[in-house]
């Protein structure tokens, strides 16, 4: 039983996060946290892309703004 941990230690440490520790031992501040940048940057643009899409959506006045437009109000 305890092989199968032994096994899971080895999975995480020594395959899964080895482009991590690769990142850590980097020198440069900026090069190291390049995945975090990078993230950011798809995320920036992910929520700038939906707001206008909000917007257009919006300013084609579809939107049906009653108060009763919703069964749950």
């Amino acid at each position: 039983m305890t092989s199968f941990f032994y096994w899971i230690e080895d999975l995480f440490v020594n395959h899964l996060f080895w482009p991590f520790d690769t990142l850590r031992a980097m020198n440069s501040w900026w090069t190291a946290n390049i995945l975090n940048w990078l993230l950011f940057l798809i995320g920036a643009i992910a929520f700038l892309y939906w707001m206008l899409q909000l917007k257009k959506y919006n300013d084609n006045n579809e939107e049906d703004k009653d108060i009763s437009a919703h069964s749950y109000l």
